[in-house]
């Protein structure tokens, strides 16, 4: 045990699970979070008496035995209630009126597929194989040996989703099926690496699962699991400073004037964020320039709905809507044109449920929308702000209706955020669904790395890997191998799982 005191900055997915990897490994971890609720993005908040979830909707690859099961298992959630969507329809995606849906496991994929464009079972085979290998060769992502990712340089990795499907399928309709579920990565043509779209299908298409009862019990349970392991997770906590001497970070200042002293500094915030708490040298003018420049993905509107008592039949998959045409650029509208696509989901609050109490519709909506209100609060935006929110949930609305005939009648009450709600409860920077965007013309250039310049002052989250639950957790496990490597770590997975 060797009892270094470990300092966590933010309570989201990353900061937590890293808590629990360094607290079960002896490091005296003590997690800061600026807000009331602990959890980030697995935040939930209630509505006359309605739960709704802020981020994590749904998980992948949680069945037993499959890679997400596997981490649940060491970061002991495997408690976790889940609820498996329907296996022949775990993703729903309607293009100019038609709908394909998204079947789990490689022959059932590959059969309905083939079924909506049989002249492309070919084709649709070997991009489900290339999509199993990608994924399989990353060791990160398969969890099959403790050797670093070996593929990062690979084909996959540096060519954009659209170029590897064109070279693949003749078919355009397919090949916009196939990228329906954008919304879940933000994707961009020609920037985008294919690999990212590999980790997603592969990572949904071997199970899908909501999380019964709401996402902010994962980060109950990684919160609970870092205090019996004798550390502490303490919200109203800001860390307004790292202050270093002349080699390292010797602690951290916390609401502007308490002292806590650290070995080791750790941030699960974005990168940006992280810098302007560093005022050394040890950071050159260059880094803080090209990470204050990095592009972030684009951030969203949500309408939250509170459906009457058993009015609404409980929807048990994701439902991608295009009625514009493709769901390339769907970022790019005007106020004529938005939304040119949505996804539409059901949350969960029990296993075999039957009526939704609650939903949720999800559209892109770029932070330039809300300039008028940059400057402002929660709850002090005024009644403009109201109008707008209002305006745009009723589109959304009426969008929802077209696919779901009563959806309008069943609804009770809805709430609304925009990107300005989604940056202020979850402090991601300027509401991005996802932090930093892959870009693979930019190379290294947009890559965030795990350790900095002050060497015991890390990275953790969505920005040094990649976003989602898996990712996260993926990210978790690079920044900690540095301190207990990578074959500790992968032994207690082992271990946790015999």
């Amino acid at each position: 045990m060797n009892g270094e005191k470990c300092v966590i900055i933010g309570s989201g997915l990353g900061g937590l699970s890293t808590g629990v990897i360094l607290a079960r490994n002896g490091f005296d971890v003590t997690v800061f979070e600026q807000h009331s609720q602990i959890g980030g993005c697995l935040q939930c908040f209630s509505r006359m008496g309605t739960k709704f979830e802020t981020g994590m909707h749904f998980i992948g690859s949680a069945a037993p035995g499959q890679t997400l099961n596997r981490l649940m298992r060491y970061l002991a959630l495997d408690d976790i209630p889940l609820s498996r969507l329907d296996t022949s329809a775990y993703d729903i995606v309607s293009i100019g009126g038609d709908r394909f849906r998204f079947a789990n496991g490689r022959e059932q994929f590959i059969e309905q597929m083939s079924a909506y464009f049989p002249g492309e079972r070919d084709s649709i085979s070997e991009y489900y194989d290339i999509i199993e290998g990608v994924s399989q060769a990353s060791s990160l992502h398969s969890l099959r040996h403790a050797e670093r990712d070996m593929v990062s340089d690979t084909y996959y990795h540096t060519a954009s989703i659209n170029g590897v499907l064109d070279s693949l399928i003749k078919d355009t309709l397919l090949k916009d099926v196939l990228v329906g579920n954008l919304p879940l990565y933000a994707a961009e043509k020609d920037k985008t690496p294919f690999s990212q779209h590999a980790f997603i299908m592969d990572f949904y298409n071997q199970s899908a699962f909501r999380i019964a009862g709401g996402s902010d019990r994962i980060a109950v349970s990684l919160a609970d699991s870092i205090r019996n392991y004798g550390g502490e997770v303490k919200p109203r906590s800001k860390v307004t400073r790292i202050i270093c001497n002349e080699t390292k970070a010797v602690g951290v200042e916390i609401n502007g004037n308490e002292f806590i002293p650290a070995d080791l500094v750790i941030a699960d915030i974005h990168p940006a964020r992280l810098l302007e708490m560093l005022d050394t040298k040890m950071i050159r003018p260059a880094f803080r320039e090209r990470v204050s420049g990095l592009r972030n993905t684009t951030a969203c509107f949500s309408v939250y709905v509170k459906f009457k008592d058993s009015r609404m039949p409980y929807l048990n998959s994701n439902f991608y809507c295009y009625n514009a045409g493709s769901p390339w650029g769907c970022g790019q509208y005007t106020d004529a044109t938005w939304p040119k696509g949505y996804l539409y989901m059901h949350f969960c609050n029990e296993v075999s449920q039957k009526f939704a109490s609650g939903g949720v519709i999800l559209s892109y909506m770029n932070m330039a929308d809300l300039s008028q209100w940059a400057g402002t609060t929660v709850g002090q935006r005024g009644e403009s702000y109201e109008r707008f929110k209002k305006m745009k949930a009723e589109v959304l609305i009426n969008e929802v209706e077209k696919e779901f005939k009563g959806f309008r009648d069943s609804i009770d009450s809805y709430f609304t955020a925009t990107p300005l709600t989604y940056r202020d409860y979850t402090g991601t920077q300027d509401g991005s669904m996802y932090g930093v965007a892959k870009d693979i013309s930019l190379g290294a250039a947009c890559r965030v790395p795990h350790k900095t310049k002050v060497p015991n002052v890390m990275l953790t989250g969505q920005n040094i890997n990649s976003h989602g639950m898996l990712g996260v957790l993926v990210g978790s496990i690079v920044t900690c191998s540095e301190l207990l490597t990578a074959q500790t770590i992968y032994q207690q997975i082992m271990e946790a799982n015999k």
